[in-house]
């Protein structure tokens, strides 16, 4: 029987940690196909199946569930014994596999991904985006990307930005003829563009006002579930929208968008990145957390201006 490598027990980890052959395909950078022939090779050099499989789901069989409680702390150690000798070289090298909502990408891919890569060339950076909770373990990533008070307390977080700070905006056209709101109880006489978050629910919108946080379900004709959907229609002037500061900011710039209700708005946990609290980090990931604090140190740290949008 032909010895059975590495690649086949990554295979059968990452099947059983996905259980589905397409997002394990994803994850490994390898077809469906492909995947389900190692799976079955593997399955047919130990005489035994591994998996389950139906149409709609995959699982480890009985078999399958010792093979592997057997063989993951072994991977684990082979994988530590590759990044202890990776971090002899002159400079780190390997994937990163990294999980962020999509705002978050957007706001990080330029000034921090971009920018890493650039210095470590033999880096790979994996950017998954989704706005659902995930257990960044069990999916197989190294690092997360999420508003500071989303971070799962079990996570180790470093911060890419002290605050995050959202404004209301409505384009001149949606001005015209329509009062400027005052108060956040104004936004009655308004249209409003609603959003839709990843859990289904409508998020209310958050004020400060006489000392007290307020929420408020605003009026509105037109619901989104994407921020880049969104500016497009304010600035098509279809409502008002409540967005994310660094968001808006050129087309406020520009004369695009005006800002109303700034002094009610509170600010809100800037953006973080976290890993799990394990002793052994991949290189890859040491040399990212090193790279965003020595970027930390050496922009302002006020607490009024982004980390990596420094304002005056």
């Amino acid at each position: 029987m032909r010895k059975i490598g590495i690649v086949e027990l990554e295979a059968a980890i990452a099947v059983a940690r996905r259980r589905s052959f397409r997002a394990a395909s994803a994850d490994l950078g390898v077809s469906p196909t492909a995947l389900s022939q190692t799976i079955a090779g593997l399955e047919a050099r130990l005489g035994v199946r591994l998996f389950n499989r139906t149409t709609r789901s995959v699982s480890p069989t009985q078999a399958g569930e010792q093979f592997l409680t057997e063989i993951e702390p072994a991977m684990g150690a082979i994988n530590h014994a590759m990044e202890a000798v990776n971090s002899y070289r002159d400079k780190p090298a390997g994937a990163l596999r990294i999980n962020s909502s999509v705002g978050a990408a957007r706001r990080v891919l330029s000034p921090v991904i971009l920018e890493f890569l650039r210095r470590y060339p033999e880096m790979q950076v994996d950017l998954v985006t989704e706005d659902r909770p995930i257990d960044i373990v069990a999916e197989g990533f190294d690092a997360g990307i999420r508003p500071g008070d989303t971070v799962p307390g079990d996570m180790i977080a470093v911060h890419l930005e002290p605050v995050q700070r959202f404004t209301v905006v409505g384009s001149p056209a949606y001005f015209e003829g329509k009062a400027v709101p005052a108060t956040p109880q104004d936004l009655v006489h308004h249209t409003c563009i609603r959003a839709r978050m990843p859990s289904g629910s409508m998020y209310r919108w958050e004020f400060e006002q006489d000392g007290r946080d307020i929420t408020l379900d605003v009026p509105g004709r037109l619901t989104l579930d994407d921020a880049g959907l969104m500016l497009e229609a304010v600035l098509a002037g279809t409502g008002l929208a409540y967005m994310a500061e660094w968001w808006i900011s050129e087309s406020v710039g520009e004369g695009k968008l005006r800002r109303v209700l700034d002094g009610f708005i509170p600010t809100s946990p800037g953006l973080s990145l976290y890993y799990p609290s394990r002793r052994y980090q991949p290189v890859g990931l040491r040399a990212l957390i090193s790279f965003i604090e020595e970027m930390r140190r050496e922009s302002p740290s006020d607490h009024r201006v982004s980390v990596f949008w420094p304002g005056p």
